[in-house]
């Protein structure tokens, strides 16, 4: 006796007897997030066991690069938040346990009595500047050297257009509008 084919049975088939359901699946919209994504986690994967060896976790690093790179070498913890790519409870671990190493440490807001400041030590800065040029070679030999210079400016320079749309509060430039 005949059984009916099951929606496995169609989906095995492929796209082509599988419905209209599947029709965008060529689309460049979803080549182009997917090569985003294949991108980013094999670079985080050629740059993590480097930074690990300089004691980082690519989180950490993150943090204490942002916060060397910003004016002062601090951000407000909603800022540092906005330009992480962690929730805000999950920063608030991470410099917790970059505060007991002494990498960073909290200070006041003073306009603001609810607000503090991730700052980086000069203990951070000190081993920051000891991983960056590692750091800077992988990224180098997997990343921007494959590129030309133009292609790179124009690749910062979209990069740059997504991130405002997709996280608005990342931009170090535009969240120092308006801070003391």
């Amino acid at each position: 006796m005949p059984t009916s084919p099951s929606r496995l049975d169609e989906a095995d088939r492929g796209p082509a007897s599988a419905g209209s359901d599947l029709d965008g699946l060529d689309d460049p919209v979803l080549t182009a997030l997917g090569l985003l994504v294949e991108t980013s986690s094999g670079l985080l994967a050629a740059v993590a066991p480097e930074l690990e060896s300089f004691g980082f976790s690519t989180s950490a690093f993150e943090v204490v690069l942002r916060l060397a790179r910003s004016p002062g070498h601090r951000l407000r913890m909603s800022e540092l938040t906005a330009q992480c790519a962690l929730t805000s409870s999950g920063l608030t671990r991470l410099v917790d346990r970059l505060e007991r190493v002494g990498l960073v440490r909290r200070e006041p807001c003073p306009s603001d009595r609810r607000g503090f400041y991730a700052v980086v030590t000069v203990e951070g800065l000190e081993q920051l500047s000891k991983a960056l040029p590692a750091h800077q070679a992988t990224i180098r030999r997997c990343y921007t050297d494959l590129l030309e210079p133009e292609e790179l400016e124009v690749l910062l320079g979209a990069l740059r257009k997504v991130r405002s749309v997709v996280s608005p509060g990342s931009d170090p430039a535009m969240t120092m509008i308006g801070t003391p």
